[in-house]
């Protein structure tokens, strides 16, 4: 078997992903492949996302037919050099296919695993994934949780450590925000990496988690080793108050929906199954008083109540900031003006949620920011 023949398969995005649907091929059988280039769109039951190649070569063979379901693993197409022959690739995908088995439900527990650590008194959930290197930090945003990153931490997690966690308040850690302000959970992060043994860590936040990167960067940057900021908080007074407090008042799908639609720049990205996992979040103890109090003290009256704008200036570190050109919860425009040495991407077609509607775009640059 040629070894310039390589399989395209079915990814698996996030701990619970067990299959996905072909949404479309963007590339068509003759195409020349770059290494990272978008080759077909899948869909699953979190949300859709482009599939990468991490080969070069050719687009021979489209295994995979739109609109079909396949199990994580299962071949989608194949990728092969110009001179292959027809009757190799043909080889290829009936040995594949006569070897693929797919993974029984107790095969998707075999992998990364979340864990739980006491951190002064709260429990915290993380997942740490990758060995070696500096260790990358990410921190979600506002109601959100480790989940929101399940499109970038493995691909991350290839070259170096990669941890992330649920924030007090949030996902599956304890909900008490004590203070609920900035301070607070900066010390959560500085306490997180004391009980994980990190000494330095690149910090990558998410909205919310943006503003705490750069306090955690302010207060204690011997401890920083670079900031991805990605549609962060705490560049300017204005957010979109109505959303905030949306999100805390909703109860069900009807009310949940149309503030969730808000995140994306494609308001399909919403699934069913993303709204049944806020509300299931939203319901449980402590999270709803967790959330208010969070509110409060840093959004209060639907203005972010800290700017941390000019004292971006004051770091050493490497610093990028990553927006959504489509930003209906923070204002893209809070990206211009920054310092000369702050590096500024705004991204088309995106919305709030960079890393998840455009996950490959959003993971090459952070690479490139951490070398």
């Amino acid at each position: 078997m040629s070894e310039s023949i390589k399989a395209l398969t079915m990814p698996k995005w996030g701990l619970s992903m067990k299959e996905g649907k072909v949404a479309s091929w963007l590339m068509q059988e003759g195409t020349s492949i770059s290494p990272g280039n978008e080759v077909l769109e899948v869909e699953t039951e979190k949300i859709s996302s482009a599939v990468e190649s991490s080969e070069g070569g050719v687009l021979r063979r489209i295994v995979a037919q739109e609109g079909e379901t396949l199990p994580v693993g299962a071949l989608l197409g194949v990728i092969a050099g110009a001179n292959d022959t027809s009757e190799a690739i043909d080889a290829f995908v009936a040995e594949f296919q006569k070897n693929y088995v797919p993974p029984a439900d107790d095969d998707h527990d075999s992998g990364p695993k979340t864990q739980v650590i006491e951190v002064k008194g709260r429990a915290i959930r993380y997942l740490r994934q990758g060995d070696g290197g500096t260790p990358l930090i990410l921190i979600h945003g506002f109601g959100g949780d480790l989940n929101n990153w399940l499109f970038n931490q493995e691909s991350l997690a290839a070259k170096r450590t990669v941890i992330s966690f649920d924030l007090p308040g949030h996902g599956q850690s304890s909900k008490q925000v004590g203070n609920a302000n900035f301070g607070e959970l900066t010390q959560v992060v500085y306490d997180v990496m004391d009980a994980l043994s990190v000494p330095k860590a690149h910090l990558a936040g998410h909205s919310m988690g943006g503003a705490i990167a750069i306090d955690m960067a302010l207060a204690h940057p011997g401890r920083v080793a670079s900031l991805t900021l990605i549609a962060p908080a705490g560049l300017g007074p204005e957010i979109n108050g109505g959303y905030i407090d949306g999100f805390i008042e909703a109860t069900g799908r009807r009310d949940i929906k149309p503030h969730l639609e808000q995140l994306f720049a494609n308001a399909e990205l919403v699934s069913r199954q993303m709204i049944n996992d806020i509300l299931a979040y939203k319901r449980l103890d402590g999270v709803d008083a967790a959330l208010r109090a969070l509110r409060d003290k840093i959004f209060p009256g639907g203005k972010q109540a800290t700017v941390l704008r000019e004292k971006l200036g004051s770091l050493s570190m490497p610093i990028q900031v990553i927006w959504g050109e489509g930003d209906a919860i923070v204002p893209a425009k809070q990206a211009q003006g920054l310092p000369a040495s702050v590096k500024v991407h705004v991204l088309k077609g995106a919305g709030h949620m960079p890393q998840m509607e455009a996950a490959a775009e959003v993971n090459k640059l952070i690479e490139a920011q951490l070398g």
